[in-house]
């Protein structure tokens, strides 16, 4: 018991030298995860639309059962592309939530 106590507050200190120049690199990360999120993701979601028409069209030409399985994935591209516009609106607030209060706020701010 007393080892794993030791392990513990070793984890800690040493978690602790590594925090201070760790946290301007994830706020840089963070930053450059919200610059790809707001860059790809409205692409990413008109692209799920355009197949899900496309998935609905060919359906419709096939036979019944076809038919029915087209109509489940063009429901499931429409929505995997509304969730990814979600995304896109949601994710920025939410960095700066988070990340807000950081050294590294700028870079945050600034990327998204």
């Amino acid at each position: 018991m007393k080892k794993l106590g030791i392990i513990v507050v070793l984890a800690v200190l040493v978690s602790a030298v590594f925090a201070a120049s760790g946290l301007t690199a994830m706020a840089s990360a963070m930053g450059e995860l919200c610059a790809g999120l707001k860059n790809m993701l409205p692409v990413a979601a008109m692209l799920m639309i355009i197949l899900a028409g496309v998935i609905y069209a060919a359906g419709q030409m096939m036979g019944a059962e076809t038919r029915a399985r087209a109509n489940v994935w063009a429901t499931a591209c429409l929505t995997g592309a509304l969730i990814a516009i979600l995304i896109a609106v949601v994710a920025p607030a939410v960095l700066n939530q988070i990340y807000g209060g950081t050294s590294g706020s700028t870079i945050i701010s600034n990327a998204c």
